[in-house]
């Protein structure tokens, strides 16, 4: 075999053996880690006792303090995020400090605030915030004396005031709101403010950790401005020492995501060239200014590069002597432990102290979605709240046993916690963290001299109010909670004792240590259906197992020929070579002929009727056994993905996952809709409904999704009852060979299975016309769609049902409360993953005018990380496109473009790319839709500004064209969202996310119009198309009376 076909040649082989052991425990089965932390946290009964009289000691000295409380925790206290207000004041002022028109502002406002029931809050609290922030009148940053009637019907005078004054007068109070609400929580907007507010009298006693505010780097442009950020912020903390020690001075902190754009496990060598001297730079400006630093955590997928990372720079001689260097670490991860003990050997190892700030973390709900969207094995964060304040403390323990190369910092607001932590450190130096604006009246207990006498450090965010809002979101989402104890510590319905459990004992006594109510990834769908596996590419032990899996595909001996009982082809085989570079020899193809087409047909006849009454569950049980082949066969599968089709590895295992999900989801379905139905109707009479098979189906796939499709047809057909002979694309025949015969070795016999490789007019053409059909599914084009439909109609034979899944001129929709970033990512992913060879790829992006700028900038710069090149390739984001005549047509429609649109960005090609079919993905901007009268079927976006008042025009302008498969919204307003939810003809609407990756049984796919007959691939309806129905009535009273009936009467 060509050694240049073999999959992720590029996957790092240099890792750490350390790391690599603690990448096991990614996805760790939750009950074995908590007995593992249940072990490690265990302490004595005396122990127990003296912290729980500590903890109940803070909880009454802070509730004596109760009108000392900040203004935020008291806006949290009122509104917090278990109740929708408060959930609708987030979205509101998320989103208002980045709208840049007044229009698209208002509509917000009124869309969030005025349906909300803010009865409940208004007037309840002492706190000018919480009052102030309900009525929402803090106009010029005064607040308006509120009349007892108005307080005591907020929401009717909310009504009266947007009816009188509209709603800029709300926007201007709700803005002005937000901005007092980010002074509580902002240290300052520049690194200067945020220093000198830190020697006001309030901030005396605390040490500082200054967090300059901004989110992931999506360009190069991004990562320059936030290294010059944290340069200036560096210089500035310094400019104000000597300090007296490395421990004492204030210290910066550091996003990493920041600081590249692709920061991720796929990128491996990338991001350690580029990031690694980037850190280090930092790290050496810090020692020389005599500060610390610390690196913020990030998503559990990049733990084990960022702890590679930092064992670089920690380790690099230029900071010999410098004992500041720190990063965060989450104990929701099931990793915590095992990484805190890797960074010990480390810290020993480079013979230096490392800072380690212990968080509880603040992604855990993205981690949980994440895993079961992507189908991992498990979880990589406990499920439940008690096993990670468990994990807490437990990895406390541990960073305090390795004190003599830590420096321990915990970032806690819980009462419990500091004072097990008193206890546990048994005088070993270390500092408690807490953020600025919360916990400053657990605090103040805290850190006096005649208190606990411990130093306590202010995590400090730095930046403008418009940074403040993500960072605010995911805070509130941290602590304010109805659970959390920031929200419950005053509230003195609440008994003490219930804040201050010891979470091992409540650990303890829980059954099942895992919450029920989070299933894992592969029981996501109930016990009805398994949830296909993922491959977790971050996850070194499958990204090992995948590599060895693919090893087994001998490329270049691979052969597709037709499989029919009894016959075969004489033609000459022809060759199939990788489109990522033609001189590669993949395998060969042999074409049907005619006779093959017609023995096929003939046999497919005879075979149907025992087919047909094979008994519903004999056929569900073969598609579930197929399923797991193709599971246990995915390596050998996404290999022949990625060289025959040109999908990359992360395509290639979606690929496979949504072919196994139509098996498995069919099977589910013939099961419920299969079985006889019994039909209402008068006494002595039986009515009895039952599905049957049509009869012979003929299946067309396409080249763009040469498993799922081929597979998702074929499974509906089969265990429909209906025979099949499948006619896939002539590019992907290699694919379609492999998934017959792993249908035909789950049991489906040869003859109810066929495959007839060919093209068009030999084999695709006898068979549409051929009377012994009884309907073809179909998906590709538009226009071979139309010539089946009116071969079918032109035999003298039964009507056949034609199933048509065709094009889309598919469109996303971003009004001015879009959030730029997440806007760029999902247009790029629909756009250009998979080569924009997808039928639901983002075709046309309509941007609002009033952010179009901005948005296109971003999307410039965006464009310039992705890398296209080999598929087989873990760091390739965009393969080849499938052919020279698809490459020919896109490149054709580019050059017209650049006459006809205006280039926002067009990624380069290189020699690389010189023996493939690759195609330089580009984006242009358009003055209107009607410069696109047909589907671009590659990586082409075309971007059309608009004006908000225009909305209805351009949904106009969508529908007219006929087609209607799916359409993408970027909103905040939800009634904007709705307006064009019920106008737009369109079958797939995608709402804040990217618009491609339907997922079978979730998301059913397909279209209206051009776009499709229905009914949806992966939905309810879909198997009722291969049937037809026969109702049986038997009269049961015909012979000796109506014995029922009878006996009912006695």
């Amino acid at each position: 075999m060509n050694p240049e076909l073999a999959l992720l040649r590029d996957a790092p082989s240099d890792a750490d053996p350390a790391l690599l052991r603690l990448a096991e425990h990614y996805s760790r089965e939750e009950a074995e880690a908590v007995a593992d932390l249940l072990r490690i946290g265990e302490m004595d009964a005396e122990l127990k006792t003296r912290i729980h009289d500590t903890a109940a000691d803070l909880v009454k000295r802070v509730r004596a303090r109760k009108a000392e409380q900040s203004a935020v925790e008291s806006f949290m206290r009122e509104y917090d995020l278990s109740s929708e207000e408060g959930v609708l004041l987030m979205c509101v002022a998320e989103a208002l400090l980045r709208i840049p028109d007044a229009e698209t502002a208002d509509k917000l406002i009124s869309d969030k605030l005025g349906e909300a029931n803010f009865t409940a809050h208004a007037g309840k609290s002492d706190s000018l915030l919480v009052n102030a922030g309900t009525w929402g009148l803090m106009l010029t940053g005064k607040l308006v004396r509120i009349a007892e009637d108005t307080k005591r019907n907020f929401f009717g005078a909310f009504k009266r005031l947007i009816g009188r004054s509209g709603e800029p007068v709300i926007r201007l109070a709700t803005r002005q709101a937000m901005r007092i609400m980010g002074h509580q929580f902002v240290m300052g907007r520049t690194i200067e403010e945020a220093l000198e507010r830190s020697r006001e009298k309030d901030q005396r006693g605390y040490r500082h950790s200054f967090d300059m505010l901004g989110e992931s780097a999506l360009t190069a442009e991004d990562v320059e401005r936030y290294m010059q950020s944290y340069r200036a912020g560096i210089l500035a903390i310094g400019k104000g020492g000597p300090y007296p020690d490395i421990i004492s001075a204030p210290s910066i902190s550091v996003k990493l995501s920041a600081l590249h754009p692709r920061y991720e496990r796929g990128k491996r060598a990338r991001v350690l060239a580029e990031l690694t001297p980037r850190v280090l730079e930092l790290a050496q400006l810090a020692k020389a200014q005599g500060i610390p630093m610390t690196l913020d955590a990030e998503e559990a997928d990049r733990l084990e590069l960022s702890l590679e990372l930092i064992a670089r720079v920690h380790g690099d001689p230029s900071l010999e002597g410098w004992q500041g260097f720190g990063l965060a670490l989450q104990s929701y991860l099931k990793r915590a432990i095992g990484a805190i003990d890797w960074l010990a050997n480390v810290a020993r190892a480079n013979g230096r102290r490392l800072n380690v700030r212990l968080v509880k973390g603040a992604y855990w709900d993205a981690e949980i979605k994440r895993a079961q969207i992507d189908g991992h094995a498990g979880y990589p964060v406990y499920t439940r709240k008690p096993n990670t304040d468990l994990s807490y403390l437990a990895c406390a323990r541990r960073i305090l046993a390795h004190g003599e190369v830590f420096y321990p910092q915990f970032a806690t607001h819980n009462a419990h916690t500091i004072a097990a932590i008193h206890h546990l450190a048994q005088g070993r130096p270390f500092e408690y963290q807490r953020l600025h604006g919360m916990g400053g009246d657990l605090y103040g207990e805290v850190i006096p001299a005649e208190r606990l006498n411990a130093a306590c450090r202010i995590y400090a965010p730095v930046g403008s109010h418009e940074d403040l809002l993500p960072y605010l979101v995911r805070r509130l989402l941290e602590n304010g909670a109805n659970s959390s104890f920031v929200n419950r510590i005053v509230d003195a319905d609440v008994p003490i004792d219930d804040l201050i459990h010891h979470p091992g004992d409540v650990v303890a006594a829980i059954e099942p240590k895992a919450h029920p109510r989070i299933p894992l990834p592969i029981n996501l769908y109930g016990s009805d259906r398994q949830n296909s596996r993922g491959i977790n590419l971050a996850q070194e032990r499958e990204l090992r197992a995948l590599i060895e899996e693919t090893r087994t595909v001998r490329f270049g001996e691979l052969r597709a020929v037709p499989l029919v009982p009894g016959s075969s082809s004489s033609a000459a085989p022809i060759a199939i070579t990788d489109p990522a570079d033609r001189r590669r020899l993949v395998g060969h193809w042999v074409p049907a002929d005619a006779a093959l087409v017609e023995k096929a047909l003939e046999n497919a006849k005879a075979a149907q009727p025992g087919w047909d009454a094979t008994p519903v569950e004999l056929r569900a049980q073969m598609l579930e056994r197929a399923a797991d082949l193709m599971e246990a066969q995915r390596g050998e599968l996404i290999a022949l993905c990625t060289r025959e089709a040109g999908k990359t590895i992360s395509d290639g295992i979606a690929e496979v996952r949504e072919a196994v999900d139509f098996c498995r989801y069919y099977a589910q379905q013939a099961r419920r809709d299969f079985a006889p139905k019994t039909l209402p109707g008068p006494t002595g009479e039986s009515n009895q409904l039952h599905l049957h098979g049509r009869g012979v189906f003929v299946c067309i796939s396409p080249w763009n999704f040469p498993l799922a499709i081929f597979a998702g047809q074929v499974a509906a057909a089969l265990v429909a009852g209906n025979t099949v002979i499948a006619k896939p694309a002539e590019q992907t025949n290699l694919v379609a060979h492999r998934a017959t015969q792993l249908l035909h070795e789950a049991g489906v016999p040869a003859a109810v299975l066929q495959l007839l490789p060919g093209d068009g007019a030999t084999v695709g053409a006898r068979l549409t016309s051929d009377p012994r059909v009884a309907g073809v599914a179909f998906t590709g084009s538009t226009e071979t769609a139309r010539l089946i439909n009116r071969a079918l109609a032109g035999r003298d034979a039964p009507i056949a049902t034609l199933i048509a899944e065709t094009g889309g001129q598919n469109a996303l929709i971003a009004d001015s409360s879009a959030l730029p970033e997440q806007l760029v990512k999902d247009a790029m992913s629909g756009a250009f993953g998979s080569a924009g060879q997808r039928c639901s790829a983002t075709r046309i992006l309509f941007v609002q005018e009033d952010v179009a700028d901005r948005t296109l900038k971003l999307l410039a710069g965006a464009m310039d990380e992705w890398v296209v090149g080999d598929p087989g390739m873990f760091a390739t984001d965009i393969g080849p496109v499938i052919d020279e005549d698809a490459r020919k047509i896109l490149n054709d429609h580019i050059e017209r473009m650049r006459t006809d649109g205006k280039l926002i960005k067009a990624m380069k090609l290189t020699e690389a790319h010189a023996n493939g079919c690759f195609v330089a993905p580009h984006a242009f901007e358009i003055d209107s839709l009607k410069r696109l009268p047909r589907e671009v079927f590659g990586p082409v976006l075309h971007v059309i500004r608009y004006k908000a008042k225009d909305l209805d025009s351009i949904i106009d302008q969508i529908n007219a064209t006929g087609y209607g498969l799916t359409l993408g919204i970027h909103s905040r307003i939800d009634s904007t969202i709705e307006h064009i939810q019920q106008r737009i003809r369109a079958g797939n609407c995608y709402v804040n996310r990217n618009m491609i990756g339907a997922v079978v049984g979730v998301q059913p796919f397909g279209g209206e119009g051009l776009s499709g007959t229905g009914p949806k691939a992966g939905g309810p309806h879909y198997l009722h198309r291969f049937t037809t129905e026969r109702t049986l009535t038997i009269n049961t009273s015909a012979v000796g009376g109506n014995a029922t009936l009878l006996a009912q009467a006695v």
